[in-house]
């Protein structure tokens, strides 16, 4: 028969007392136990541990009333540190986890959901000097969307990494002028448009709409708390009334470590999305309906790094996208949902299979074939695998739930070799392409008709293409080996695979995986696709954002570099435009991608000319004030390569030995970014140049201006679009153009004129010797 509870008065030799009920030699049921510290513990136990609801009083003052379980603070319950801070709420583990409320003795506060200890979830923090964060938390710092309120009246609405700004968002000034665009790391980056108080602005709910929406919660503390929450965390040593080493002092010391980051520091700007269910911002959009809209004046700006750098005046009319716009793929949806939906996920599994490329089907098993040395036969129309996977499965596919399909691999044992010869590992490259997360569409397409896709980890490019692309690309493939084997720095498009889908009643779909050129950290304030060719060579301005890829009559800036790097870089466009005409290959460009780089000295603008001075109502950031001196830019710091002090590790566009420079003695070079990084130079890839415009600022459009006429730049650049063959269709155009335009500027000329003209147009138009 099992012991009945008795209540009873026990001293230890340590000065331990425990009053209350004991079974079986054990403290279960009601008690109290004060250790010889003077903590105290009055509630429940169960089997010698706390179990139950109880209240620990620590000698430092600190007090946590609330449930316990096995010896930890575990439940639901409300602790008081002897500095004045109070958490009401969910634990687990003796950490904060569920949803709960801290107010901290600075008069901040905190509501909203915690995981082991720290803010993680939505969450709404209040700062004493009366600013509020609603939205997303991650490792106890502001992360991914939410609405800053501050006490001023600024409201911004947008996104955030690691408590800064970064993203898109929506910024609102208390007298009513509005800022949308782009931050990086908390300061302004990129383009955005500027609406004055009093104009009218389009709709921020539809705006966020396509942003995207974050999920709002209740972060009512006292009436939404989950005792329940299930995280698994190890914290601290159970207590046993058997084991007296295991005190409570323990229990203390690590409780009140809990919060030993209490002390949040109030960012000083944000960006942030739409949240539709909070008052903050409902408040973006109720101020549309407030104002009178008699301006119609907007501003486009451009920041680098925080810096203003030019500003276009426009009215709200020109600014104001088009309600329709043709959708150049309508006619393709088929294709285009189909490509969506096998690298989105469900049919991802087969393509990992089908990715290894080289591989040797049995059933029920895959077996990688070892690497060789690359064939003849390996290019040819036998080096093709096809494989069938209908939905039920078969002897060598498993059954699947999506509609029957083909998938073929076109030379697989080629584009294996040359995934080992950029040195791509090949689970990460099946990783990217393949992942839960699939693809990101590129909704600005080319001009070919070709749909692009960018894996999420942004390093491959994913191109669909057409039956005489896909030919063009097959019978260059020898060479093109032969080439990029050949020379590790060209600047050729790198092919990592070419596929093709057959779908359920005959669709076909081919596309082929390449290295995305502009996969770096630094932010692509601008874009060019450069030909050398200047008819329809430019982009009209009402369609220009801040993902558009620009042209030749576009470019306002030519560069300069270190003489070895310009040397290098020349000399390899040489060599690869001399291997595009041996292939009658024409239409290639020269993709450029330029990073804008803020001096770190450059903390004002000089004062604002012109247009920029219309409005005295717009607003300017901690970062930019007026009337200060004008500072012109220092050059980038080459250094000596330390490979133990940048990484080496190639990259879908890096290839390739680090390149010399003759301003530091001939000697390999990073590239030091203070408080950025330290990048490794390679052919095309971190190169530094100063981009100097070509035009002053007397001959702008008063609509426009360029607040600077030398910029430090970080250069990435590649030759793309490279499937084109001057057949007999591009001979007739040729020939057509020749009689209405000078034959000099159109696009289609002869491989040996396009290829001498495109030398002779960034030898001396974008790369000049002396610039």
């Amino acid at each position: 028969m099992e012991d009945s509870g008795s209540s009873e008065e026990k001293s230890f030799s340590n000065g331990d007392v425990y009053i209350g009920e004991i079974k079986a030699k054990l403290p279960h049921g009601k008690g109290k136990y004060t250790w010889s510290d003077g903590t105290a513990y009055a509630g429940d136990w169960e089997d010698g541990k706390m179990t139950g609801k109880g209240v620990i009083i620590w000698p430092s003052g600190a007090k946590y009333e609330g449930e316990f379980s096995g010896g930890y603070l575990h439940g639901y319950g409300t602790f008081t540190e002897y500095t004045g801070c109070v958490y009401r709420g969910s634990w687990r583990m003796n950490a904060h986890h569920g949803i709960g409320r801290k107010d901290y003795s600075n008069s901040d506060s905190y509501e909203g959901l915690w995981r082991e200890g720290i803010r993680e979830g939505c969450g709404r923090y209040s700062w004493s000097n009366g600013n509020t964060y609603v939205g997303n938390w991650k490792s106890g710092k502001i992360d991914g969307r939410g609405v800053m309120k501050r006490a001023n009246g600024d409201i911004f609405d947008g996104c955030w990494v690691n408590g800064l700004k970064h993203g898109s968002g929506v910024y609102r000034f208390a007298d009513g002028g509005l800022y949308i665009g782009t931050w990086s790391k908390g300061l302004k980056d990129g383009k955005g448009t500027f609406y004055p108080s009093g104009s009218k602005y389009p709709s921020l709910r539809k705006w966020c709409s396509i942003k995207g929406h974050y999920s709002g919660l209740p972060l009512n503390a006292e009436t939404h708390m989950d005792p329940k929450s299930s995280v698994r965390r190890s914290f601290s040593e159970k207590i046993s009334f058997s084991s007296r080493s295991k005190s409570s002092r323990k229990i203390s010391l690590r409780t009140s470590s809990l919060d030993a980051d209490w002390s949040l520091r109030d960012p000083a700007g944000g960006c942030i999305c739409h949240d539709s269910s909070s008052a903050e911002s409902q408040t973006l959009d109720e101020g549309q309906s407030e104002v009178s809209g008699t301006s119609t004046l907007v501003y486009e700006r451009e920041y680098m790094q925080g810096v203003l750098i030019m500003e276009r005046t426009r009215t709200y009319s020109d600014s104001s996208p088009k309600k329709k716009r043709q959708n150049k793929f309508s006619v393709k949806p088929v294709m285009k949902s189909s490509l969506m939906d096998i690298f989105g996920g469900r049919r991802s599994y087969y393509l990992k299979l089908n990715l290894q490329l080289g591989i040797r089907y049995t059933v029920g098993k895959i077996t990688p074939v070892p690497a060789r040395e690359v064939r003849s036969s390996d290019f040819g129309e036998r080096a093709r695998i096809r494989m069938y996977f209908p939905k039920e499965g078969s002897q060598r596919t498993p059954p699947h739930c999506s509609i029957d399909f083909y998938w073929k691999d076109y030379c697989p044992m080629v584009f294996r070799n040359l995934r080992e010869m950029f040195k791509l590992d090949a689970a990460e490259y099946m990783m990217s392409i393949c992942g839960d997360c699939g693809l990101r569409d590129i909704s600005s397409p080319g001009k070919s008709g070709s749909i692009f896709y960018l894996s999420q980890d942004d390093r491959f490019v994913i191109k669909t293409l057409k039956k005489s692309e896909l030919k063009v690309l097959l019978n260059m493939l020898p060479k093109y080996y032969s080439h990029v084997g050949k020379y590790e720095n060209t600047l050729i498009t790198k092919f990592f695979g070419v596929h093709r889908i057959t779908l359920r009643g005959g669709k076909k779909v081919r596309f082929v995986v390449m290295g995305n050129m502009f996969c770096t950290e630094l932010h692509i304030h601008r874009r060019f696709d450069l030909k050398g060719s200047s008819h329809g060579r430019c982009t009209d301005k009402d369609k220009i954002n801040s993902h558009t890829t620009l042209k030749d009559l576009d470019l306002k800036y030519v560069f300069q570099m270190d003489i070895k790097l310009r040397e290098s870089l020349l000399n390899q466009i040489s060599l690869d435009c001399k291997f595009l005409e041996s292939r009658h290959i024409i239409d290639y460009s020269l993709l450029l991608g330029l990073h804008f780089r803020a001096p770190e000295n450059l903390k004002a603008l000089a004062e604002l000319p012109g247009s920029m001075q219309r409005q005295d109502s717009i607003p300017f950031g901690d970062d930019v004030k007026q009337g200060d001196q004008l500072i012109i830019p220092k050059g980038l710091l080459l250094v000596a390569h330390e490979p133990n002090f940048v990484n080496t590790a190639p990259g879908p566009h890096i290839r390739g030995h680090t390149l010399r420079a003759y301003s530091i003695g001939d000697r390999e070079v990073d590239l030091l970014l203070p408080g950025t990084a330290r990048l490794r130079v390679q052919l095309g890839v971190n190169m530094p140049a100063q981009a100097i415009s070509k035009v002053h600022e007397d001959k702008v459009d008063a609509s426009e201006v360029e607040l600077f006429e030398v910029y430090d730049v970080v250069l990435y650049m590649g030759i793309i679009d490279i499937l084109q063959e001057y057949n007999m269709k591009k001979k007739i155009e040729n020939a057509c153009k020749s009689l209405k335009f000078d034959p000099h500027t159109i696009s289609v000329v002869e491989p040996k004129i396009y290829a001498q003209r495109f030398i002779n147009f960034l030898d001396k138009e974008v790369f000049p010797h002396n610039a």
